[in-house]
């Protein structure tokens, strides 16, 4: 009753081993990197959108923005916009100092991201119409 060398190697080629350190190894790390490249990628969309959303202002013609009041009917509406807005800059801090290396923050930002373009276009379109 000794040690068999052969046992251990075929259990190690060809069991359920080498098929969790393949996903380890590449498949994982090839969801990090996609993650990484959504998360800038989204977050650079969302800056693209926002500087878009800035030209009317800045092209000089204050005059139908002057008088654009956004009035609530109710206070509480405002919050889900407050905690988004600081959602998004909480993640995009946290996802910057630690190099876009915790996948799951990524994941997180670009959720975030996503239904912040998503409330900002709805916005925009919005004040369009009023101004119109």
């Amino acid at each position: 009753m000794g040690f068999n060398s052969s046992k251990v190697l075929n259990r190690f080629t060809q069991g359920n081993f080498c098929k969790g350190i393949f996903a380890q190894k590449f498949l994982l790390c090839g969801t990090m990197k996609i993650s990484q490249i959504a998360a800038k990628a989204v977050v650079r969309v969302f800056y693209f959108l926002l500087l878009l959303a800035l030209v009317p202002y800045l092209q000089g013609d204050h005059t139908k923005l002057e008088h654009l009041y956004l009035m609530p009917k109710n206070i509480w509406s405002l919050a889900f916009p407050i905690l988004l807005i600081l959602g998004f800059i909480t993640l995009l801090v946290i996802c910057s100092i630690k190099k876009y290396s915790k996948q799951d923050l990524n994941w997180l930002l670009v959720i975030n991201t996503v239904v912040l373009i998503a409330y900002a276009v709805t916005l925009y379109i919005r004040i369009y119409q009023l101004t119109k």
